[in-house]
């Protein structure tokens, strides 16, 4: 059930909240907590998508805050609120309420929220783009137990990465971080299996990917070991090889969906880790709304640290590059060792005729001495 409000207020979306648990029978729905979603009309639907997906194990009321520029200074200074409410089967296993801000109501969105919280319960902001900074300074997101966000659309993931390092809040995440969680899960695992230690990590995904970083920042944490980080073509993660006093350990994924994990002796096995969507990855932070002192410990340890990232070579690409680091010669030194070989050549040429002019000579002597 849908019911569109123009120019409303929160007063009256709240009674059409009411109104259309009632009209489909269901007056009292178990929700058990507030995502606020901040986006624009652009990823409004596929952010929606991904909300109404995850609310199937977390039943939440979701508020999708949608900031409409206005182009004449009238409107600009005009404050309007429409709003769409969805209950029932457009809404998931919860409630729904698109809610579009013109004019002043832009600076006050917080203003406009406030009313519509599920009471006594915790409340999750998402930022699916243009995330702030500072999310905890935010005004929307000074109203979160847990703030969402996503380096991973980012002009410059790698600056995005230490902005956040310094502006960090207890309560922040990014799915950036929640995409790696199988990664560490895996690489975890195979440590345990081994009672080594690690001396050197490689970690190989595409450039400008914040999951990488993120991953190659946590084992360098963790581990205490230097950690190269290597660029290849993706799709985003690619590998992990570590160096123990054990023998390597490898977890190679090249096609995004089946990993091969090679130990020391043992055989290799193949892994199922396939890249996630958007809504297995939300499902997941709303599983724990507690500070995670992990990714707070990562983030902080400094994507500086890690060095700039190198291109990872194949071996035909190894090969090329033992080729052209064989000194090359000029084209004085090419014409120089040509006419020594020219030279070298006419003295062979010469020999053989020196040789016939020598026996010549020794018969001619040969007589005269017998007559002696």
């Amino acid at each position: 059930m849908k019911i569109d409000l123009t120019e409303t207020t929160a007063s009256k979306v709240n009674k059409a909240l009411v109104q259309g648990r009632r009209t489909i029978g269901t007056p009292a729905i178990g929700m058990v907590l507030t995502l606020v979603i901040v986006t624009d009309e652009e990823n409004a639907y596929d952010a929606l998508k991904a909300a109404n997906e995850a609310s199937r194990e977390h039943p939440s009321r979701t508020l999708v805050v949608i900031k409409r520029v206005s182009r004449s200074p009238r409107d600009r200074a005009k404050a309007r609120l429409d709003a769409e409410v969805r209950v029932g089967a457009d809404a998931g296993t919860g409630e729904t309420v698109v809610l579009r801000l013109y004019g002043e109501a832009i600076n006050h969105a917080q203003s406009v929220v406030l009313p519509l919280l599920l009471p006594d319960a915790p409340v999750v902001v998402w930022w699916p783009v243009n995330a702030p900074v500072d999310a905890a300074r935010d005004p929307l997101g000074a109203l979160a137990q847990r703030r969402v966000t996503d380096m991973y659309t980012a002009e410059n993931p790698l600056r995005e990465l230490a902005e956040r390092a310094e502006a960090y809040s207890p309560g922040d995440t990014d799915l950036s971080w929640t995409r790696v969680t199988p990664w560490r899960s895996m690489l975890a695992a195979a440590l345990d299996q081994l009672p080594c230690k690690v001396s050197e990590v490689e970690v190989e995904g595409e450039e400008f990917n914040p999951s990488v970083e993120l991953l190659a920042m946590w084992l360098a944490d963790r581990l205490n070991v230097p950690v190269r980080r290597l660029l290849s073509a993706g799709p985003g993660l690619t590998a992990v090889r570590m160096e123990t006093d054990c023998g390597p350990v490898a977890l190679d994924r090249a096609d995004g969906s089946l990993a091969t994990l090679a130990m020391q002796g043992q055989p290799d096995r193949n892994v199922a880790l396939k890249r996630r969507d958007t809504a297995e990855l939300l499902a997941e932070e709303l599983r724990r709304l507690d500070p995670d002192d992990t990714y707070a410990s990562t983030l902080k340890y400094g994507v500086d640290r890690l060095g700039e990232p190198e291109r990872a070579q194949t071996p035909l690409a190894a090969r090329a590059a033992e080729s052209a680091d064989e000194p090359v010669t000029s084209a004085a030194d090419a014409a120089e060792a040509t006419d020594s070989a020219e030279a070298k050549s006419a003295a062979k040429a010469k020999a053989p005729a020196k040789k016939s002019a020598t026996k010549k000579a020794d018969s001619k002597a040969a007589p005269k001495a017998d007559s002696e």
